[in-house]
């Protein structure tokens, strides 16, 4: 009769117990025999010569008391813990091993759950990721995402908070690891970080974010090309816009390409200044339009700008232009001074008037025969008195008292009103006339 195989308990056959004198039955005694060889050799042999041939089934034990221990320290080994889950102790303390990291990539917005435990996902285009609740998630929990095609907005259940804020963006390019505490959210604070050293820039900074009229809409729309600038104000943050931003003129502004782009309701002919803005509480980055060229109409919760621009609009549409870096050319330059006197006075060019630019002009002469005729042009903050040739900034055009035309290209800087000074030495001639062909817009960098 072999071992009991529920407890394992060996039972001798009966009539295998003998007493004195007693005559033996070679029945239950050969079935004895068998059995124990049978045992002996289900048996695991001690010096490891053998397998086990059938599961081995240990004790459940406890971490103080493993169910498979060692003999020189029986309290490091295996035990069963609660839920039928395996438990690894150490010294009788337990050893905690995190889940297999299961990776996943998302391609909208999602809502992380206690499933996704030791998950890395990959956002491919911006999205909203929402927490469950940190108690239903529990101390511990431990998610990473990776935001590989937009921003991605970490949105925590309710009032509970990440990194102390209601809510936190992973940019495009970034990623962050997130651990739950039970009632609270806290990541790496990588992408913060990192999103702190990259947004750090000189004051001034600039680069890309060139202007062009938009070819489908060139009435209305303007193009915003890729580019980064410093916001203005003492502590300039970076403000980065990954692609084109395609930007409405005559529509009140809303955030996104296509969309509107003017800080009030109604647009009208004349200058108006394009501003590069930023919310600092989610990083979001867009343009808005203003006549003004200091202080737009923010719209709400954006609190960050920078003017990377000025555009002209004439019989209710934008005048085409090229930009390269600082530099505006108009496609067609207009006639914008016919007029000249023997006294010194202002004349308005097209370039804009709220802050001194350096304009590139065309100055046209032409007489058919009379006197000499000397024609200077100059930047006002010189005076108003015709510079000496010291100055570098009087500009002399010479007609011979005969028939003749003569024109020159020169750069003059302008006052704040777009204005520069001309002068004729005599007014004896029957042509002249001032082209702006261009103008050096430095775009806020110095203030």
């Amino acid at each position: 009769m072999p071992r009991n195989p529920s407890t394992g308990v060996y039972s001798k056959p009966a009539g295998t117990t003998p007493s004195v004198g007693q005559v033996i039955d070679p029945v239950p005694w050969n079935a004895l025999t068998t059995d124990l060889g049978n045992e002996i050799t289900n048996s695991l042999p001690r010096d490891g010569s053998a397998p086990m041939v059938a599961p081995l089934k240990a004790a459940s034990g406890t971490v103080s008391a493993p169910g498979v221990g060692f003999a020189s320290n029986p309290q490091t080994g295996l035990h069963l813990k609660g839920g039928g889950l395996l438990g690894f102790t150490q010294n009788g303390v337990d050893v905690a091993f995190d889940k297999a990291s299961v990776y996943a990539a998302k391609s909208g917005d999602y809502t992380a759950l206690a499933s996704d435990d030791n998950a890395v996902h990959r956002f491919t285009a911006a999205a909203t990721l929402t927490l469950t609740a940190a108690a239903t998630l529990g101390a511990n929990w431990h998610y990473a995402v990776i935001a590989d095609g937009g921003d991605v907005t970490i949105d925590p259940n309710g009032s509970e908070t990440i990194d102390g804020a209601a809510s936190l963006v992973v940019p495009n390019g970034y990623s962050a690891f997130i651990i739950c505490s039970g009632s609270a959210f806290f990541t790496d604070r990588m992408a913060s970080t990192l999103k702190t050293v990259a947004a750090s820039a000189p004051a001034g900074h600039i680069y890309g974010l060139t202007l062009s009229n938009n070819a489908g809409d060139p009435t209305n729309s303007i193009d915003i090309a890729a580019g980064a600038a410093a916001s203005d104000g003492t502590t300039p943050v970076l403000m980065s816009l990954a692609s084109t931003l395609i930007k409405v003129g005559n529509v009140e502004w809303a955030v996104g390409s296509g969309n509107g782009w003017l800080d009030t309701v109604a647009i009208a002919d004349g200058w108006y200044y394009p501003y590069i803005i930023a919310r600092s509480d989610t990083g979001v980055v867009d343009s808005l339009l203003s006549a003004s060229a200091t202080s737009p109409t923010m719209p709400g919760s954006y609190d960050r700008k920078r003017r990377i621009g000025a555009l002209l609009r004439v019989s209710g549409a934008w005048v085409s232009f090229v930009q390269d870096g600082d530099f505006f050319a108009y496609k067609v330059p207009t006639t914008d001074v016919s007029t000249i006197a023997t006294s010194a006075a202002l004349r308005t060019l097209k370039v804009p008037p709220a802050f001194p630019v350096m304009a590139r002009i065309v100055a046209q002469i032409a007489n058919t025969g009379g006197a000499i005729a000397n024609i200077n042009h100059w930047d006002p903050t010189l005076g108003t008195s015709l510079p000496s040739a010291a100055t570098g900034f009087g500009q002399n055009f010479v007609n011979n008292p005969v028939s003749q035309a003569f024109s020159r290209e020169m750069d003059i800087r302008t006052n704040s009103a777009g204005q520069i000074y001309n002068v004729a030495s005599s007014t004896s001639f029957n042509f002249y006339t001032i082209s702006t062909q261009a103008y050096f817009d430095t775009r806020g960098r110095f203030n």
